[in-house]
C-alpha cells in the first residue's frame, strides 16, 4: 500500500509503483485504450512500454491507476464519493454512494451520478425529444476530468461530488499547483498540470484537448461557475437553475415536466402500477428508501403526484 506521507521530487504519476506488477494489470483495459489511441496492440507489456508507463522494467503509478484490475487495493484513494443533500447545506443527506476503480471508470460513474440527480428538461425540437440537463453536460464532464487529472494523489482523500438544492460541487484534493491562481485560470487561460503523464494518457483518448481549453469551455457555457480553494481542496461550483427559470410546461401535448432521473423512474413505475408500494419502488427502481421518500415528496410539491386513499389500501395518481 502506498505511503501518502512520503513525497518525492518526481510527480506522483511518474513514480514507480513498488507494490504492483504486470499481473495486476487488466489485459482488456490496456487493449481497449490502445485501440482507442489508434495504436497497434501486441501485448500488455509492450503496449505499456510504448506508452512510457514502464520504467526500469517496473510499472509507473499511472499504469496501475488507469489499467489496474483492482487499483483501489494499491491506492486506497482511487475512489469517488458522491452525495445528494436535501437543502443548501449538509445538515440532511438524502443519499450517498461510493465507487472504487480505475480513473476511466470513476469519471464515467461521476458523470452518471450527476445526470441521475439533476433536472433534465425534455424539449420537443422538430418532432423529436431532446434531453437538456440544467447544467451543460460537457461542462460538468470537463470539470470531472479535471478533478481526476489535476488532483494530488499524495493526499488520501478522494474526489467528491456534492449535489445541493441550489448547486453542484466537484471537489478534489490538491489546490492549484506551481503558484497558479484562480484569477489566472479564469482570465489568462493558463494551465499547469500536476500529473502530466495522466494528462497525456487522457489526451490520447480525447478526454482532454489543448491546454487551458477546459476552463474556457466551462465559463463559455456556464458563466456563473465559481472556483474556490479551501485548504488543500479545489472546488468547482455549478449553480442549478430554478424550476421557474426553466419554463416548465406540464402535459405531453405541450412538453414534458422536467424531472430528475429518479423522479422519472418513480413516475414510470407508478404509471405501470398505481398501487405499487414504496418497498416495490425501491426494489424495481433500484433506489434506497430515503431516495424514494424524498422524490415522492418532490413530485407531490410539483403537483405531479398525489396519494388517493390510505397508505395500505390506496393508490397513486399521476396528475
Amino acid at each position: 500500500m502506498v505511503d501518502f506521507d512520503k513525497k518525492d521530487k518526481l510527480s506522483w504519476d511518474a513514480e514507480i509503483c513498488q507494490d504492483a506488477g504486470l499481473g495486476d494489470i487488466s489485459f482488456a483495459k490496456v487493449k481497449e485504450f490502445v485501440n482507442k489511441s489508434n495504436l497497434e496492440f501486441i501485448s500488455v507489456e509492450k503496449s505499456l512500454k510504448n506508452l512510457g508507463l514502464i520504467k526500469s522494467n517496473k510499472l509507473l503509478n499511472t499504469a496501475v491507476i488507469l489499467f489496474g484490475k483492482k487499483p483501489e487495493k494499491i491506492f486506497p484513494n482511487a475512489k469517488l464519493r458522491c452525495a445528494v443533500f436535501e437543502r443548501t447545506d449538509t445538515a440532511k443527506i438524502i443519499s450517498k454512494q461510493e465507487f472504487e476503480g480505475d480513473l476511466f471508470y470513476l469519471i464515467e460513474k461521476a458523470e452518471e451520478y450527476i445526470l441521475q440527480n439533476i433536472h433534465i428538461e425534455i424539449r420537443v425540437e422538430e418532432s423529436s425529444k431532446v434531453e437538456v440537463p440544467e447544467i451543460d453536460k460537457n461542462v460538468f464532464k470537463e470539470s470531472i476530468i479535471n478533478a481526476f487529472c489535476h488532483r494530488d494523489y499524495y493526499e488520501s482523500d478522494s474526489v467528491n461530488i456534492s449535489i445541493f438544492k441550489d448547486r453542484v460541487e466537484i471537489k478534489n484534493p490538491g489546490g492549484l499547483c506551481n503558484g497558479l491562481t484562480i484569477k489566472q485560470i479564469k482570465k489568462e487561460i493558463i494551465s499547469k498540470r500536476r500529473n502530466e503523464i495522466i494528462a497525456n494518457m487522457f489526451r490520447r483518448v480525447h478526454l482532454i484537448e489543448k491546454r487551458g481549453r477546459g476552463i474556457r469551455l466551462i465559463l463559455s457555457k456556464e458563466p456563473d461557475t465559481d472556483f474556490k480553494e479551501i485548504g488543500t481542496q479545489f472546488i468547482t461550483v455549478f449553480k442549478r437553475k430554478n424550476c421557474e427559470e426553466q419554463g416548465v410546461e406540464k402535459g405531453t401535448e405541450k412538453g414534458v415536466e422536467k424531472l430528475s432521473e429518479k423522479e422519472n423512474i418513480i413516475i414510470n413505475l407508478i404509471r405501470k402500477n398505481p398501487r405499487i408500494s414504496k418497498q416495490k419502488l425501491c426494489i424495481k427502481g433500484k433506489l434506497n428508501k430515503k431516495s424514494v421518500e424524498y422524490n415522492i415528496i418532490k413530485l407531490k410539491e410539483k403537483g405531479i403526484l398525489e396519494r388517493v386513499g390510505s397508505e395500505v389500501g390506496g393508490y397513486w395518481e399521476v396528475l
